[in-house]
């Protein structure tokens, strides 16, 4: 496995690293065959977060008896100083670790969550609380909004940034890629895969090393994942032009119905979170998740059924997405 300095960190991170959201779906006996699988290829960069149901727990129990092995990544959506304060406290306690090596402000995605978390009783403030004391080590931030990610690390404060880039999802990213390094921030990638929709994992994950990355985290639930995933950061061979061929087909025939989550298309005059559904779609259809994503769907304040098909989505979508049809279908779904 090759390994990478996270930024400014120090830290040496190995290029495929492990993303927690689908191990909430495998026992714990599962889950601790495939973390020491990951561990016997290389990986020692592991990302979890709190809202991922019991991917803390799972990981946290595996941990305790190879801290040492590990830098363990988690998050919160916290917003205020007292609630990201009371996260970090129950991120300790459920991964049953002394300290995190990075706590990430997680899906900051629009202007008054980036403001909120920078005020003096912002989460930020208690993220460099815990870090002066010594239970968290490095800072970042994750997203999907790119701008709002170049706005903060423009602030100096954060260590990392973690956001989606794959084949499907390349375009705009230099501004992002160049604020990082302006900053020297570790560059961590999320949805490498897509969500799940590209299925050709070793020339995607090879199409994104070829990148100033640190690394690269797909979720993983089976030893046969992780050997598939791993295998990519061994030796980092460059994609062929043939190589390159085939994920640029495949990746092609995402284009009509595949949301980048850019969030043109909002607000929605009926006040519905298109990306978030089909966020969570994606979590129903290509990871399985299914009780998982339904949950999440019945807790959103508007659901994708009440679209009136008036088309201004469609119309500032910039991909040219059938959204009032992709929205009826996944209501469907998530609405069982």
């Amino acid at each position: 496995m090759h390994y990478r300095q996270l930024g400014r960190t120090g830290l040496n991170v190995s290029v495929i690293g492990f993303g927690g959201i689908p191990i909430q779906r495998v026992s714990q006996e599962e889950a601790t065959a495939i973390v020491h699988r990951a561990l016997d290829k290389g990986i020692n960069f592991f990302d979890t977060a709190r809202g991922y149901t019991d991917s803390e727990a799972k990981l946290g129990e595996v941990f305790k008896n190879c801290r040492s092995k590990v830098i363990i990544a988690t998050k919160s959506m916290a917003r205020t100083k007292d609630g990201m304060a009371a996260d970090i406290k129950k991120s300790l306690d459920t991964l049953g670790v002394d300290y995190i090596d990075l706590y990430q402000l997680h899906n900051v995605k629009d202007r008054a969550a980036l403001e909120q978390v920078f005020k003096p009783d912002g989460a930020l403030a208690a993220l460099k609380e815990a870090k002066k004391a010594g239970v968290i080590k490095h800072i970042g931030i994750t997203g999907h909004i790119r701008d709002y990610l170049v706005e903060a690390l423009k602030s100096g404060e954060l260590e990392t940034v973690q956001f989606p880039f794959n084949a499907v999802e390349a375009g705009g990213a230099q501004e992002l890629f160049d604020q990082a390094e302006q900053a020297r921030a570790g560059i961590i990638i999320m949805k490498p895969l897509a969500g799940g929709a590209i299925r050709n994992t070793n020339l995607a994950l090879r199409f994104i090393l070829e990148h100033n990355v640190s690394t690269v985290i797909p979720g993983m639930d089976s030893p046969v994942q992780v050997d598939e995933n791993a295998m990519a950061g061994q030796e980092l061979l460059p994609l062929s032009a043939a190589e390159k061929k085939v994920l640029d087909e495949e990746s092609g025939t995402l284009g009509a119905v595949f949301c980048r989550r850019c969030e043109y298309c909002q607000p929605c005059p009926q006040g519905i979170d298109i990306p978030t559904v089909f966020l969570l779609d994606g979590y129903y259809t290509r990871y399985d998740l299914k009780d998982w994503a339904k949950e999440r769907y019945r807790a959103l304040p508007t659901k994708a059924d009440s679209c009136a098909e008036c088309g201004e989505c469609e119309e500032k979508c910039p991909y040219n997405l059938p959204i009032r049809r992709m929205l009826a279908e996944s209501a469907i779904r998530l609405g069982k």
